[in-house]
């Protein structure tokens, strides 16, 4: 019934009478089921139910149920390259930082020059990665290249992303803004 005075309010826009054809759709908005009707509400149970002063739709919970971040050890070392051209630590228990892992392995599978490395797990080593220890990493993103130097900050995202084809993403960050702006009176705040 509503749909049917939506439409004939649509339809006497401005005192004109325009398509009045459409007061007849309805009828093609049928539920049509193969078996009769009943049958349908008591096979499904995900049909939305009105219960006074109760919720509309039923909702399912699950309890007890968490969602693990961290990728399994073993798949972390079967996807680190050994000829590396960039190391990347981050944080295994950060979702976020995850989010960004996960973006940068899966172009890394073309490329194969960034070595992930989770510092929240038991087998990291300072040792192995320029003595930088999980406090001081937790701080910043952090980046070492194979030749041992690191980076930090957008700069190691920068590197990260031109080992992936990305490059293109933060290569504006490669310039000072007095470099673009030779003329001071061109950049005016």
């Amino acid at each position: 019934m509503a749909l049917r005075e939506a439409v004939a309010t649509a339809c006497n826009i401005g005192g004109r009478q325009r398509n009045p054809s459409l007061l007849s759709v309805p009828h093609y908005l049928k539920l049509k089921f193969h078996y009769p009707p009943s049958y349908a509400l008591h096979r499904f149970t995900a049909f939305p139910i009105y219960q006074p002063g109760g919720l509309k739709y039923p909702i399912r919970v699950i309890s007890e149920a968490t969602v693990d971040p961290l990728t399994p050890k073993k798949e972390d070392e079967e996807q680190s390259p050994q000829n590396w051209i960039i190391k990347m630590l981050y944080d295994g228990d950060c979702p976020l930082c995850m989010r960004e892992v996960n973006m940068l392995r899966e172009r890394n599978k073309d490329h194969g020059t960034i070595k992930f490395v989770d510092i929240s797990s038991d087998e990291y080593s300072p040792e192995e990665n320029q003595g930088l220890d999980y406090k001081t990493v937790m701080g910043r993103i952090h980046a070492i290249l194979s030749d041992g130097t690191v980076v930090t900050d957008v700069e190691a995202f920068r590197r990260l992303y031109e080992q992936v084809g990305l490059g293109w993403v933060y290569a504006i960050t490669k310039y000072e803004l007095d470099e673009v702006c030779n003329d001071r009176n061109s950049c005016k705040k």
